[in-house]
């Protein structure tokens, strides 16, 4: 494993931005400076992001999520002084749903709650799974935000909504009162034609929702307002601090921020979910790519990013979570040095099986899987991550193919970036299971792709996608991690075992 980077230099002036970057475990406020040849991150504010069950339902605690937005911008204004913007990136598809007079109605529910999936027969007699694909271009998921709003048509309170935003458009909203929907994220919902970019009306009016819930598309880089006076009462900032639209889908964000040389590249954005894929000038709207669930999210600057989702780090977290609440040793560095001395493929598993989704006892499950596929199940908390690590780096071997294969793209690098990138050991594995070298890093890489969205658009850095990844090339370091040679028949049997029982 090697560690490098590069040095470069770049026109422009130097701009302080803040990124706010939610993820489903931790929300944080980041810092950056960038300008000429610069581009420094720092984290001024973390906050837990915890669901709450009321009633049966699973919430996100949206509230707590922008009390924490507002505590971090004021310590940005605290730390480093007056902001030159604020972008917002977070995970997708959940919807906040506002009456005629702005107020949100509930707390959006949680992509992981069962009531979602409870639409999706309905949707598909009204669209069949095929069409619907032929125009949103998205890997089937029954929490889409498709499902969820067919789900909420029949609840009492629908019929007073008069927009639905997701959650980095609904935190815009309360912090300038401006109403939109950012492409990246909108791409998500599974009512985007992903060849138009547009909304497609069609699919709107087939499913039966009303037009006024999905508000004016906003490109990357368009300035959506300015902080209201009550948030610069609220946190202490000078104004006027503009708010821009970013790639607001996380991980539009984070493969922004992967550091490619060229186009030949894979990604996998690495934390409580993996998006593992290729990036690509138009969408894959074939019956083998939805056959083999690919989904065709927008990207910045006209890309699509053309990927699947893997369940990711939710399968360590949850099992560290259970452990934690047992009472066992759940220290995840020493866990992974003794999964790193247990034997390679003990037992894998399909790491999308459908029962890892939702929260809950994962080793069990884990263990139950392994028993109904004739396999011994891990006898420790070690060979159950051991377990965990070789079955998503099987994963990504298996992805990484599929996606060159279905879109055409040659592959010679896979950069893995997000909290996962700390984890040597996967991107070990990772490199071992593709055959591929894997760039590990950087970790930051979603709150690095807003602010270089931020930054350009402000005028301190210029040209495409390719210009703001020679920037983070310069700036920020890369761990690389070479394929152990000799290794590609145990991983292809290994593949086989998993295949045998998907």
């Amino acid at each position: 494993m090697t560690t490098h980077h590069q040095n470069g230099h770049f026109g422009g002036r130097e701009l302080t931005l803040a990124a706010v970057d939610l993820g489903a475990s931790s929300g944080r406020v980041m810092t950056a400076r960038v300008g000429p040849g610069r581009l420094e991150l720092h984290e001024v504010n973390r906050f837990a992001n915890r669901p709450v069950r009321v009633a049966g339902t699973l919430h996100w605690d949206v509230l707590a999520l922008y009390a924490g937005v507002l505590d971090g911008l004021r310590a940005a204004g605290r730390d480093v002084g007056p902001l030159d913007g604020v972008g917002i990136d977070s995970w997708a598809v959940d919807v906040g749903l506002l009456d005629a007079d702005g107020a949100l109605l509930g707390n959006p529910v949680h992509y992981r709650d069962a009531r979602h999936a409870t639409a999706v027969p309905g949707v598909h007699e009204l669209v069949s799974p095929a069409e619907l694909y032929r125009v949103n271009g998205l890997q089937h998921l029954p929490f889409n935000t498709v499902f969820q709003l067919a789900a909420m048509r029949q609840l009492a309170g629908f019929g007073l909504a008069r927009h639905a935003l997701l959650i980095p458009d609904l935190l815009a909203y309360w912090l300038t009162g401006a109403v939109g929907a950012e492409l990246t994220n909108a791409s998500t919902t599974g009512l985007l034609d992903a060849t138009t970019r547009q909304w497609s009306t069609d699919l709107i009016d087939r499913l039966r929702l009303p037009h006024e819930l999905f508000p004016p598309l906003r490109q990357p880089g368009d300035r959506l307002g300015e902080l209201t006076g009550d948030v610069l009462a609220e946190t202490g900032l000078t104004g006027p601090v503009p708010v821009t639209a970013v790639g607001s889908h996380d991980t539009a964000s984070a493969v922004v921020g992967v550091p490619a040389e060229s186009e030949r590249f894979a990604y996998v954005s690495c934390g409580t979910w993996s998006l593992v894929g290729v990036e690509l000038p138009d969408p894959v709207l074939t019956e083998a790519s939805r056959e083999a669930g690919f989904t065709n999210e927008l990207g910045v600057d006209g890309t699509v990013r053309y990927l699947r989702n893997v369940m990711g780090l939710w399968l360590l977290q949850e099992s560290l979570r259970t452990w934690q609440l047992a009472g066992l040793p759940a220290d995840l560095t020493e866990l992974l040095h003794a999964a790193a001395r247990e034997p390679a493929f003990g037992a894998v598993v399909d790491c999308d099986d459908d029962r890892f989704l939702p929260p809950g006892d994962m080793p069990a499950r884990i263990a139950e899987v392994c028993r109904e596929t004739g396999q011994t199940p891990p006898q420790s908390q070690a060979a159950t991550v051991r377990c965990i690590l070789d079955s998503l780096a099987l994963a990504y071997r298996r992805t990484v193919r599929q996606a060159a294969e279905l879109s055409g793209r040659s592959v010679d690098v896979v950069h893995l970036v997000g909290g996962g990138a700390r984890n040597t050991l996967l991107c070990q594995l990772t490199a071992d299971a593709c055959g591929l070298p894997v760039l590990a890093g950087p970790v930051e890489a979603a709150a690095l792709g807003n602010v270089l969205v931020q930054a350009r658009a402000g005028g301190a850095l210029s040209g495409g996608l390719a210009e703001l990844r020679t920037l983070l090339r310069a700036t920020q370091q890369v761990a690389r991690h070479d394929p152990t040679p000799c290794q590609e028949a145990a991983w292809q049997a290994a593949e086989d075992r998993v295949r045998r029982t998907r």
